[in-house]
């Protein structure tokens, strides 16, 4: 078949969600002057401040760390964004405003993935006169070595996702380049010459190219990795490198001589230099948005709920985007933790919790929608269902100890609910969930835990959660590309439950949505496929282990000397970095 750039399911959602979260004024013309001067959310569909000129610094700022700056051991988006001015992949998401953010484009590759017939063979061919930072040449070979270590070794990556090892044949056998020394590697992936590479798949995969979006693409020297430690001295493809970096403290980015722009046609490279700080509180980076002292926040999710007055009024206002971010919040229920194991103590929760609070605790109805589904609105495949409604969406008592009755727990029952600690917005969440339950006699103590760590050692450790307790956990996801498979698989598919570094926090293999997600996958035909993904959200709805609660939305704001700002749904309704550049 031939792959699809974008469905017309996903941009007509786009334009929807684009639309409505643009009702308060957006502009729909690029905005060359002054940051201050366009309108409140004109960045949700054009390029606010554009400019051409080259030079100044982009300075950044996190709350906390990501999980790694390391292409290949990374699952945070705003890590997906920013490693793309250092690290090309096989293709990627076209910078551009508005839907046009979501087409796929050829990056390293000279083209977009070329399938079999049955879509079980991928093939793509390199740009020529690809360098690294070094100058040394980027072969197909780098490419292939990237995509073993970031996904066959554990032991020293992990995080980030494992679809390669799960869809290259003989992938549940290779145990990667660390502990196989073959010089072969895994063979379903081949390098037939310096500028071709082929994937070999145990079945049709139909979402191939938005795969090869991912950061586990961008090419890495096996002569200069060193596992875990690689993230010290990483080695660049694309037009910034490293000049240095301090873990947990700061990183300096300044352009890559060997980068050549002839070979990339969708980066302008403006800025100079790129600056990151980690690990400021995050009030103060709001307020160093606000004073004009940072070009964003990296981390892209919006300003605090205590910031936000500031920039819903006056001046700041027309500062302002408020994009859907393509992405859910919610509670997942682990299985393995009693008593969580018994559905009816799901379905407890499920009806006890009072949505509506947890909105009005975040700061209201610019941080998102009151959730029914996993599937968010914007994502390819939502259906709109609910199957536990309430009045309000303040939950309902009465069918809640109903449930309790049910699974054995009539005077309710002590859990413990995880929250980031760098994260104000999820503990305000934590506590509401806190306030909600205590109603109906479930006592909930909240535990908090750095997001940087937080899945690597903590939420995505299913030993760790067992040991704690940890029967809820708070979760917030984005599809990993916006199509129902894109955003399902990696939290409730068994297959992609870790020792270490996991997604589905839930903990749910169940054998029929397994199947389901496999099957879909390999389907061919796009309406049926589509169809799909909205029947497993209802499977999963159905198995209660998952509370769905906000509907994503980021309040972001940008300064005044931040230049070629716009949104990109691609990366969860932050603004794209490869775009981004500064007056100062």
């Amino acid at each position: 078949m031939k792959t699809r750039r974008v469905t017309a399911a996903v941009a007509t959602a786009l334009a929807l969600s684009l639309g409505a979260a643009a009702c308060g004024g957006g502009g729909g013309n690029n905005n060359s002057s002054g940051g201050g001067n366009a309108k409140k959310d004109a960045a949700l569909d054009s390029i606010v401040n554009a400019s051409s000129k080259k030079g100044g610094t982009v300075s950044l700022e996190e709350s906390d760390v990501p999980d790694s700056l390391d292409p290949g051991n990374t699952y945070y988006g705003f890590v997906q964004n920013f490693s793309r001015l250092y690290a090309r992949t096989l293709v990627t998401f076209k910078p551009a405003a508005g839907k046009d953010g979501l087409t796929v484009v050829p990056d390293l590759a000279d083209s977009l993935g070329k399938p079999s017939a049955d879509a079980k063979t991928w093939t793509y061919h390199l740009r020529a006169g690809l360098k690294f930072q070094d100058g040394t040449p980027i072969t197909s070979k780098d490419v292939k070595y990237a995509v073993e270590r970031s996904n066959f070794a554990p032991e020293a990556l992990s995080n980030g996702p494992t679809y390669f090892k799960q869809y290259l044949v003989g992938g549940d056998k290779y145990k990667g380049p660390y502990k196989d020394k073959s010089p072969d590697g895994i063979k379903s992936i081949e390098t037939p010459d310096a500028r071709t590479i082929v994937f070999k798949l145990n079945q049709p995969f139909a979402d191939f190219d938005y795969l090869a979006t991912f950061s586990q693409t961008a090419p890495v020297p096996q002569a200069k990795d060193d596992g875990a430690k690689y993230v010290q001295h990483m080695v660049s493809s694309g037009p910034y490198q490293f000049q240095s970096y301090q873990e947990g403290a700061s990183a300096v980015l300044v352009r890559n001589k060997n980068w050549d722009p002839k070979t990339d046609p969708i980066r302008k490279a403006l800025p100079d230099k790129i600056t990151v700080k980690f690990k400021v509180n995050a009030v103060t980076v709001d307020n160093d948005l606000l004073a004009d002292k940072i070009t964003a926040d990296l981390a892209g999710t919006g300003v605090q709920p205590q910031t936000q007055p500031k920039v819903l009024t006056g001046k700041n206002a027309k500062q302002t985007d408020n994009p859907y971010a393509g992405a859910l919040s919610y509670i997942a229920l682990d299985v393995k933790v009693k008593p969580f194991d018994n559905i009816h103590c799901r379905k407890a929760v499920q009806w006890a919790i009072d949505k509506q609070s947890i909105i009005d605790a975040q700061g209201g109805a610019p941080k998102g929608d009151v959730a029914s589904t996993l599937l968010p609105p914007s994502v390819n495949g939502y259906t709109k269902f609910d199957k536990y409604p309430s009045a309000g969406n303040k939950g309902d008592i009465a069918k809640a100890k109903a449930e309790l009755q049910a699974c054995g727990k009539p005077n309710g029952f002590s859990t413990t609910l995880t929250a980031r600690s760098d994260r104000p917005t999820e503990i305000a969440q934590a506590t509401a969930i806190q306030n909600s339950l205590k109603k109906v006699g479930i006592n909930v103590d909240i535990k908090q835990f750095p997001s940087g760590k937080y899945f690597s050692n903590f939420a995505g450790v299913p030993s760790y959660v067992h040991q704690h307790k940890l029967g809820m956990l708070s979760m917030a996801w984005g599809a990993d590309w916006p199509t129902g498979y894109g955003f399902l698989e990696q939290i409730v598919d068994g297959a992609a439950i870790k020792p270490s570094g996991g997604t589905n926090l839930m903990e749910l293999n169940d054998p029929q949505i397994n199947k389901a997600l496999s099957d879909a996958i390999a389907n061919t035909d796009n309406t049926a496929r589509t169809k799909a993904w909205g029947d497993i959200d209802k499977m999963v709805m159905d198995n209660a282990s998952v509370v769905p609660l906000v509907y994503r939305k980021n309040l972001l704001y940008r300064p005044t000397s931040a230049t070629n700002v716009t949104v990109t749904q691609a990366y969860l309704g932050m603004y794209d970095y490869l775009l981004l550049s500064s007056s100062k």
